[in-house]
């Protein structure tokens, strides 16, 4: 039993390992092969495919990861406040501080998944982010034309695209994240020079 589970704990890390590596390693080069993320992770190609079938498993998988850290991300930011606006700009600043480190993924995971299997992936947080714009569209806190379940798909995809606009250089990624926290608050119906207001203050 004793060698049975140090075998899969040693399987579990040098999964971990791989999907560490790859990680960085994709974030270099998009274009990195198994055969690249197995030399930088030490291991040889059979021990990579042993974990993941193929590239866009493995893709796949991290693409669950950063979903799963993005929701936790998401939640953090939201936690305890009250103000609809104050709760939004939050979180969009939470997962900006990861979505540095997972935007190439987006653009990856846009060739390897499918868009439905993204937004599969995304109803989780996407449910959360509907919960707030509701009480913020009940409020009067957001003006906006669209019932809060479609404002959240605004959202959400504004959030994408600046991503892939930060990835093609049209944004200064310091900035992006305060960008991105004023964008979607307009878009809500906040006045600009409010969310702007706003965003400063939490950002100090």
């Amino acid at each position: 039993m004793t060698s049975m589970t140090t075998g899969t704990s040693r399987a579990d890390a040098n999964r971990r390992r791989i999907l560490d590596v790859a990680l960085a390693e994709l974030l270099r080069d998009p274009d990195a092969s198994m055969d690249q993320i197995a030399r930088a992770a030490g291991v040889v190609r059979r021990t990579v495919y042993g974990h993941f079938p193929s590239r866009e498993a493995l893709i796949s998988t991290l693409v669950d990861e950063a979903v799963e850290a993005l929701s936790s991300a998401h939640a953090a930011g939201r936690a305890g406040v009250r103000d609809p606006a104050e709760a939004v700009a939050r979180s969009v600043l939470a997962v900006w501080e990861l979505a540095d480190r997972y935007r190439l993924l987006i653009a990856l995971a846009q060739r390897t998944v499918t868009m439905q299997g993204i937004r599969e992936r995304l109803a989780p947080v996407r449910e959360a982010a509907t919960g707030v714009l509701r009480r913020g569209l009940d409020q009067g806190v957001f003006t906006s034309p669209l019932p809060a379940p479609a404002l959240a798909y605004v959202q959400e995809q504004m959030l994408v695209a600046l991503m892939e606009a930060v990835n093609d250089g049209l944004v200064a990624a310091q900035e992006a994240g305060r960008c991105a926290a004023v964008t979607i608050l307009t878009a809500a119906g906040v006045p600009a020079s409010d969310a702007t207001e706003l965003v400063a203050k939490l950002n100090d």
